[in-house]
C-alpha cells in the first residue's frame, strides 16, 4: 500500500509567548484583511456578505492549517480537535485540509532538539546512546518522537516536548478563541468560557510527561494479561517533565488494517477497542480521552493492538458514568421515560423548547442499534440522519447548553470509536457488546 508523501520539514518552534502571539495575530489579521476585501467585492455586486462563508474558504483554511502546524502546541491541538470533532460538518475539501493537523506536524531542527535534550539530560547524554535518529518517527502538537538505542541495549521511543509549549498554553488558547469568535462559527448566546478553561487545564496536564508516565504504568496494570493489547514500557530513568522515554513498539497505522485484514480481523480489532472504551468508562473509572487514530497501532504479524499516548488520560465522575449507564440501558430497552431522565441527569436536555428534538436524536441512535443484529459502521444512513437533525436544530436557533466536561470527553471518545469503526468497515453486534456493561446490578 503506497504511503502519502511526507510533507513535514524541520521548522523551529516559536518558543516565546510574544513570538507566538505575533504569529497568531499576523495570521488573524491577514485572514481578516482577505475577508474584508471579499466582502467589499460582494457588496459592490449587490450581495450581502456572510462572514462564516467568507472565513471557511480553502485559501483561509489552508493558511490556518499551515500556521497552526508551524506553531504546534495549544494552537495546533485546538485545530486537531476541530478537524476531528467537526469532520461531519465541514465540507470535504476543507475537512481534508484541517485533517493535515492530525498527522503532518513539522518537527524541530536538530539544533533546537539538542538544546532541549541537553537541558533535560545534561550535555554528555549522547555517551549513553548507541544511536539516536534526529529525524522523528512521529510529530504532533505538543512533542515529537524519536527512535533511539541505549548502550544497555534498550530500543526506545523518546518523546520530546517542544520548547516553550507549556508556557504558551494560556496565550495560545486565548488567541485561537479570538479567531473562533471573529469567524461567526460560534452560535450567539453560546458561552465558550468553560470550554476554553477546560482546554487550558487539559493542555497543561498533557505537557506533564511525569504524569503521562504514571498513567502509562496504570493502564499497563489495568490491562495486564489481556493479550489483545500491547503498551510501551515506561523508562523512568530517562524521563523528565519534558522528555518521556518508553520502549519502542513496531506497528502499522490502525486504519491500514482496513485494506490489509479480512472482515473477521477488522471486526475483531473494532470490537476490542469498543470493549476497551466500555471497560475504561464503566470498570476502570479512567479513560484515555483522545481517540485520535494516531494513538492506536496494529501489528499485522501478531494481531496485537498497540496503545499509545496517555497524556489525555482522565478520571471520570462516578455519578455521570452511572447516568451514562442508565441512558444506554434505557435506550437498549426502549424505555423512553428512563431515557429522558438520564438525558436530564447528563444535562443533554434542560427543560427547554428543543428537548423533544434532542431526545429524538438520541432515540435515532438506539433504534438503529436495536433494529440490526449486526451494526454496520460503514452505513452512511445513520450519520446522515443525525447530521440532518443537527442542522435542523441549528437552523431553528438551538444553542447547546454548557455540558459537564466528562460528558464532552465521553462523547468525543465514543465519536472517535464510531469513526474508527467506519474506517475499518466493521459490522458488530453492538447491543451484545453493550449489555454486559450496563446491566442492572
Amino acid at each position: 500500500m503506497s504511503q502519502p508523501p511526507d510533507t513535514r520539514k524541520p521548522l523551529g518552534v516559536p518558543a516565546s509567548r510574544l513570538g507566538r502571539f505575533a504569529r497568531l495575530g499576523s495570521m488573524t489579521a491577514g485572514i481578516a484583511g482577505t475577508m474584508a476585501l471579499q466582502a467589499v467585492g460582494e457588496m459592490a455586486r449587490g450581495t450581502r456578505p456572510e462572514m462564516r462563508r467568507l472565513l471557511i474558504t480553502p485559501g483561509n483554511m489552508r493558511r490556518v492549517a499551515e500556521e497552526l502546524a508551524r506553531m504546534r502546541g495549544a494552537a495546533m491541538k485546538i485545530g486537531q480537535l476541530m478537524s476531528m470533532d467537526a469532520g461531519e460538518v465541514l465540507p470535504p475539501e476543507l475537512a481534508e485540509i484541517m485533517a493535515r493537523l492530525r498527522d503532518q506536524a513539522h518537527f524541530m531542527p536538530p539544533h533546537q532538539l539538542k538544546r532541549v535534550l541537553d537541558r533535560n539530560w545534561g550535555a554528555d547524554w549522547r555517551r549513553s546512546f548507541q544511536s539516536f535518529n534526529v529525524r522523528p518517527i512521529a510529530a504532533a502538537s505538543i512533542g515529537q518522537v524519536h527512535r533511539a538505542c541505549l548502550k544497555d541495549g534498550r530500543d526506545v521511543a523518546v518523546k520530546v516536548q517542544y520548547p516553550g509549549i507549556a508556557r504558551s498554553i494560556d496565550s495560545d488558547v486565548s488567541n485561537v478563541a479570538g479567531l473562533l469568535k471573529m469567524s461567526g462559527l460560534i452560535p450567539k448566546g453560546f458561552d465558550l468560557t468553560p470550554y476554553l478553561d477546560e482546554a487550558r487545564r487539559q493542555l497543561h496536564e498533557e505537557t506533564d510527561y511525569i504524569r503521562e508516565g504514571a498513567h502509562l504504568r496504570e493502564f499497563e496494570t489495568l490491562l495486564e494479561g489481556d493479550t489483545r493489547f500491547a503498551l510501551p514500557r515506561y523508562h523512568e530513568d530517562w524521563s523528565t517533565g519534558d522528555v518521556l522515554t518508553m520502549s519502542f513498539l513496531a506497528g502499522e497505522p490502525i486504519e491500514t488494517a482496513g485494506p490489509m485484514a479480512g472482515e473477521g480481523e477488522r471486526n475483531r480489532i473494532a470490537a476490542a477497542l469498543i470493549e476497551l472504551t466500555l471497560r475504561e468508562v464503566f470498570r476502570f473509572g479512567v479513560t484515555q480521552s483522545d481517540p485520535n487514530f494516531a494513538n492506536y497501532r496494529y501489528d499485522p504479524q501478531s494481531g496485537t493492538i498497540i496503545l499509545l499516548d496517555f497524556g489525555a488520560s482522565r478520571r471520570l465522575d462516578p455519578g455521570l458514568t452511572e447516568a451514562y449507564c442508565a441512558l444506554i440501558r434505557a435506550g437498549l430497552s426502549g424505555d423512553e421515560a428512563g431515557l429522558a431522565e438520564a438525558a436530564r441527569a447528563l444535562h443533554l436536555t434542560t427543560g427547554g423548547p428543543f428537548d423533544a428534538q434532542i431526545l429524538r436524536m438520541i432515540c435515532t441512535v438506539f433504534d438503529a442499534i436495536r433494529s440490526e443484529t449486526l451494526f454496520d459502521f460503514n452505513d452512511r444512513q445513520l450519520p446522515d440522519r443525525m447530521r440532518a437533525q443537527g442542522m435542523a436544530l441549528a437552523d431553528a436557533g438551538y444553542v447547546p447548553p454548557t455540558l459537564p466536561m466528562d460528558v464532552l470527553y465521553l462523547q468525543r471518545k465514543i465519536g472517535g470509536m464510531f469513526l474508527l469503526g467506519a474506517r475499518l468497515k466493521a459490522r458488530l453486534p453492538i447491543r451484545e457488546i453493550l449489555e454486559p456493561f450496563v446491566a442492572a446490578t
